[in-house]
């Protein structure tokens, strides 16, 4: 029980009590008791029950071993949307927003097909079915359980995706003979042997889906292998990469026979998409 003075306490004196960040602590209590923020602040006074201070404590305990906020409320923005995740997907970062500005500058509302390699959460494909309805889209991801999340997600914001379960383009039936106008991927590009991987919410994410075990670039090594297959002359490819990968990533869409090969800043002018054309 939550008492202070020997009384128990109210929503307000819990969150000050918090060792928390105040921002983080009202997320959670806002979890808690299924109130808005706004409807949170008009109701300080009240009391949590006995269920509610449980779920009160264990949220407070998940987030203090570091458990990221997204997986502990169970969503996450991404680009003005509301996206499920768990354990089993990527959290979606603001870093990946440029990927998507990148093709909605490049695309207009014409009727094209695209591909997202990855899909994870479905944070890219569904963010730019629901910004270009009249495209066509498709999505891959090898694991089931992120293809989960990613249904989910599609239903919640009602577009219309297809889902293939498979390692990038093995996922696709092959007597369809699908191809597309556009390809994006943000694939597992971390080094094995990164420290980061070991640091802050990184910790709780799939490391599948985080690096290749290796340099960083195997996966985009692979995907280019077979692009010229599914991708139409004039087709475009977007790769979502480190910051210190650019150089690398031009290099090989490049070797792999694309044009016009750039690179673009994230909003903290870190290189993060590379780009190229298939002529």
């Amino acid at each position: 029980m939550l008492f202070c003075n020997g009384l128990l306490m109210n929503i307000n004196q819990v969150l000050n009590q918090c060792t928390l960040p105040l921002l983080e602590a009202r997320m959670l209590m806002q979890c808690v008791t299924g109130y808005s923020r706004v409807q949170l602040l008009s109701h300080d006074t009240e009391v949590l029950n006995d269920a509610q201070q449980e779920h009160w404590q264990t949220l407070v305990t998940r987030r203090l071993n570091g458990e990221p906020m997204a997986y502990i409320l169970g969503e996450r923005e991404f680009y003005g949307r509301m996206f499920a995740v768990n354990p089993n997907v990527l959290i979606p970062r603001p870093d990946t927003e440029t990927l998507i500005e990148a093709v909605l500058a490049d695309f207009g509302t014409e009727t094209i097909s695209l591909l997202d390699l990855g899909t994870g959460s479905g944070a890219i494909a569904l963010t730019l079915a629901a910004e270009r309805p009249s495209w066509q889209v498709c999505a891959t991801d090898v694991s089931a359980e992120a293809l989960v999340v990613a249904r989910q997600n599609s239903q919640r914001l009602n577009t219309s995706v297809r889902f293939f379960a498979g390692d990038w383009f093995g996922a696709l039936p092959a007597d369809e003979h699908l191809k597309f106008h556009v390809l994006v991927s943000n694939p597992p590009y971390i080094e094995a042997n990164d420290g980061h991987l070991s640091e802050g919410d990184v910790r709780f994410e799939p490391m599948g889906a985080l690096t290749d075990g290796a340099d960083g670039l195997q996966h985009y090594r692979r995907i280019l292998r077979d692009v010229v297959r599914y991708l139409h002359t004039n087709g475009a490819v977007y790769f979502e990469h480190g910051y210190n990968q650019g150089a690398s990533i031009r290099a090989l869409l490049s070797q792999a026979g694309l044009t016009q090969v750039r690179t673009i800043q994230d909003l903290s002018g870190n290189d993060r998409v590379s780009t190229g054309i298939l002529k």
